[in-house]
């Protein structure tokens, strides 16, 4: 087993790593839309959603693994309302024709007001 830590995604805001591997795969932490060399959390529910996303990709790639290589992720929005919103962010990493599975829930809050997180299970290249 080996942590995984990368300046190209936000500094865990807890005791947790950004990722763990084990064997061949990678299991990341939760990503929120925060852009890492601003701190800062991106404005909405869609461009939260891009942001989590090229967090995972920078986690992952330090890993040793990419995007592509995603078998699982689960999604948590503060709103689920906008769940067509955050369809739109998302298709545009994953197509239909090769997605992965994938669980979506509806929670009350998130970190530092985070309207989604998204973590991620993939496998090693």
């Amino acid at each position: 087993m080996r942590t995984v830590h990368t300046r190209d995604a936000p500094e865990p805001v807890g005791p947790y790593s950004q990722a763990i591997v084990v064997d061949n795969m990678v299991f990341t932490s939760g990503q929120i839309g925060i852009e890492p060399s601003t701190g800062g959390l991106e404005s909405g529910v869609e461009a939260q959603t891009e942001r989590c996303l090229k967090n995972l990709e920078a986690v992952l790639k330090e890993a040793g693994t990419s995007i592509q290589r995603v078998i699982r992720c689960t999604l948590y929005i503060t709103d689920i309302s906008r769940f067509k919103d955050v369809n739109e962010a998302y298709s545009r990493f994953f197509h239909v024709s090769n997605a992965p599975a994938r669980v979506t829930v509806g929670v009350a809050s998130l970190p530092l007001g985070a309207s989604i997180e998204i973590e991620a299970i993939a496998l090693l290249d």
